[in-house]
């Protein structure tokens, strides 16, 4: 009698496990392609983790195109903040609020979510809204220092408010800058640093974590260092359970 054997067996992004029932044997197809989590790590900038389906492998990878976005709206944004060519003033490039940071990042943002990578659509949501709250300071028309009848002037009340609200999002910041420690140097510090000359650094870091993504979609061999921080903590390409119980 011939031995009977199962459909394929796939873990995500690994190679096609076939069982053979009567010899109990167990062989892999080569039609699979196991990325190691190290890469991984570094093209979607999340811990790999086991999921369901192939995502990964039916549509592009979204984290570049939100890096785009974050890092075109604060390359200007910073440039404006230290006065290069004698700047002042945000309300001439206000589209930088509300659609190229906020458009891409929030299409980098749902793609992420699809594809099951929870850290970085964390991180576009919140890039996302940052921008887009941020934003509406920068709207003269709808004279939101109003009730503290400044007149366009900036009374300590106000400021006091503003303070607050840029406070609340410096938390923000530094609870995703932990997590980043799981993932690479650059990254991490991206969420670092911030405010002013620094926000230019941000830029520098954003692009080059771009250009590595982009590079490695693009199969363009290139072995720039990210500084690696996944190799400190234990492996994540493991099942919840089974992390637990080896925990």
């Amino acid at each position: 009698m011939e031995a009977t054997t199962t459909e394929p067996i796939s873990t995500h992004n690994g190679p096609r496990v076939i069982h053979d029932e009567e010899k109990g044997q167990l062989y892999r197809s080569t039609t699979g392609v196991t990325m190691s989590p190290e890469l991984f790590e570094k093209l979607y900038l999340t811990p790999k983790v086991p999921r369901v389906g192939d995502y990964n492998r039916r549509f592009a990878n979204p984290t570049a195109l939100g890096f785009v976005g974050f890092v075109i709206s604060t390359f200007t944004f910073s440039m404006v903040l230290m006065g290069w060519g004698g700047a002042s003033g945000l309300t001439p490039v206000v589209g930088i609020f509300f659609f190229v940071g906020p458009v891409l990042l929030l299409f980098a943002m749902v793609f992420e979510w699809i594809m099951g990578n929870f850290f970085p659509m964390m991180v576009m949501g919140l890039f996302a809204v940052f921008w887009l709250s941020f934003g509406m300071l920068q709207l003269p028309t709808l004279q939101l220092d109003a009730p503290y009848g400044t007149a366009g002037a900036l009374t300590p009340e106000y400021n006091s408010v503003i303070a607050l609200y840029l406070i609340v999002w410096g938390f923000a910041l530094f609870t995703f800058f932990v997590f980043t420690c799981k993932i690479n140097t650059v990254f991490a510090l991206i969420f670092l640093l911030g405010g002013g000359a620094l926000l230019f650094v941000v830029v520098l870091l954003g692009w080059y974590m771009c250009f590595i993504i982009m590079a490695g979609e693009m199969r363009i061999t290139l072995k720039l260092p990210v500084g690696d921080l996944s190799h400190f903590w234990p492996k994540t390409d493991v099942e919840l359970a089974a992390a637990e119980h080896r925990d």
